[in-house]
């Protein structure tokens, strides 16, 4: 009797299977949108350490003060100290401690990637929503505010490239990487 039902249970499962259009497979899943334009050649181009990439362009500290107000504050604070975003000025210099404070002087090693970053994932609800200017002003800005570039300071490909971070020296084994400057 139980061999039986045992061979009764496989003829329905091979009758399914074989009446299943298996050509067709499942249903593809409904994620995201398709890119429009250009969007799907941009989100290829990369920033590198050494400045390769960066697009044409140049930002001021002084408008990235106030595209900082509009675009970042909320989320990050007022000149970056705070917010549900996280810290980006204003931290302590020791990365030694238990939690040490990682923001952008004090642990980011190049600013053409802090560029890319923005570029790439800023605002956090809106990526790649700001103009190549924006994201140089932005950068000029946030570097201000952590004490590496002079408040006249006009960042452009060249000028970004040739920022010296204040911790570049705290990652280990990254002179020897190919692309640092």
């Amino acid at each position: 009797m139980g061999l039986e039902m045992s061979y009764n249970h496989l003829l329905k499962l091979m009758f399914i299977l074989i009446s299943f259009d298996v050509q067709a497979g499942p249903p593809a899943p409904a994620l995201g949108q398709p890119l429009a334009g250009g969007r799907a050649q941009s989100a290829l181009s990369v920033v590198f350490p050494d400045g390769r990439g960066l697009p044409p362009g140049s930002g001021s500290v002084e408008a990235g003060r106030g595209l900082y107000a509009a675009r970042c504050a909320t989320c990050h604070g007022v000149a970056g100290r705070g917010g549900p975003g996280g810290e980006l000025a204003g931290g302590r210099s020791d990365l030694t401690a238990e939690q040490p404070d990682q923001t952008i002087g004090t642990y980011w090693p190049y600013a053409t990637t802090l560029f890319d970053f923005i570029r790439r994932a800023m605002p956090m609800d809106a990526p790649w929503s700001l103009a190549d200017d924006e994201v140089y002003a932005l950068t000029a800005y946030l570097l201000h505010i952590n004490g590496v570039v002079e408040a006249d300071a006009t960042l452009d490909a060249a000028a970004l490239a040739a920022v010296r971070m204040p911790n570049r020296e705290g990652f280990v084994g990254i002179e020897a990487h190919p692309s640092a400057p």
